[in-house]
C-alpha cells in the first residue's frame, strides 16, 4: 500500500511538473487573457454603478417631493386650525405622518444608495489605476518576448551558418587566387611580347647598318693596319 501511494505521489508531482511547464510556456497568453477578464468585470462594474447612481437620484428626487408635500401639508393644518376644523386638521396630521414615514424611508435608500455609490466609485479607479498598470507591463512584456525571440533567432542563425561562413570565406579566397594567376599570365604574356618586340627592332636596325653593331675579326683586323699606316 505504501509503494502504491508513493506511485501515486509521484504521478501528481510529474503532474504538477508538466502543468507549470504548460504554464510557463503561455504565461503572456493567460496574463493577456486575465487582464481581458478584468476588463470585463469593470465594464460591467461600471453598469451597475450606473444603475445605483440612478437610483441614488431618483430617491433624492422622491426626499425632495415628499419634503415639499409635508410641508404643504402642514400648511393645510394650520389653516383648519384657523378655521376651528380640528377634525380636519387631525386627518391632515394622519397624512402628513404617512409622509413623514415615506420621508424616512426614501431617506435610509438614499443613504444606502450614496454610500454604496461612493463604494463602487473608488473600486472603479482603483480598478481601473491597476488595469492601466497592468496593460504597460504586458506591453513591456510583449515587446521583451519579441526582442528576446529576434535575438534568440539571431544566435541560432549564426550558430548554424558558422560552418557555411567558413565554407564562403575558403571559396572567396580561391577565387582570388585564380584571379591572381590570370593577372600573373597576362602581365607575363605582355612583357614576353615586349622583348619580342625589342629584339625584331635590333635586328632590322642592325642589318641596316644603323645603331651599335658588332665587332667581327675582318674589322678588327682593318682597324690594327689603320693604325700602323
Amino acid at each position: 500500500m505504501g509503494i502504491l501511494n508513493k506511485i501515486i505521489t509521484a504521478f501528481r508531482g510529474g503532474a504538477t511538473e508538466v502543468g507549470q511547464t504548460i504554464v510557463d510556456a503561455n504565461s503572456t497568453r493567460i496574463f493577456e487573457q486575465e487582464i481581458r477578464d478584468v476588463e470585463k468585470h469593470l465594464t460591467r462594474a461600471k453598469r451597475d454603478l450606473t444603475d445605483v447612481m440612478a437610483k441614488e437620484m431618483h430617491a433624492n428626487r422622491e426626499i425632495d417631493r415628499l419634503k415639499r408635500s409635508i410641508a404643504e401639508h402642514e400648511g393645510y393644518v394650520t389653516q383648519a386650525l384657523d378655521k376651528g376644523n380640528e377634525t380636519l386638521a387631525i386627518e391632515v396630521a394622519e397624512k402628513i405622518a404617512q409622509l413623514d414615514e415615506e420621508l424616512i424611508q426614501q431617506q435610509t435608500s438614499n443613504d444606502s444608495f450614496s454610500s454604496h455609490s461612493v463604494r463602487l466609485k473608488e473600486l472603479v479607479k482603483k480598478t481601473e489605476r491597476q488595469l492601466s498598470a497592468y496593460q504597460r507591463q504586458l506591453t513591456m512584456v510583449k515587446t521583451t518576448e519579441s526582442v528576446q525571440k529576434a535575438t534568440a533567432s539571431i544566435t541560432d542563425s549564426f550558430a548554424s551558418s558558422n560552418s557555411k561562413l567558413l565554407n564562403a570565406k575558403d571559396s572567396l579566397e580561391r577565387i582570388k587566387a585564380r584571379q591572381q594567376q590570370f593577372d600573373d599570365r597576362l602581365k607575363a604574356s605582355e612583357i614576353l611580347a615586349e622583348e619580342n618586340s625589342n629584339k625584331s627592332l635590333h635586328a632590322k636596325l642592325a642589318q641596316a647598318g644603323i645603331g651599335e653593331q658588332k665587332s667581327n675579326a675582318n674589322a678588327v683586323l682593318d682597324r690594327i693596319k689603320a693604325r700602323k699606316g
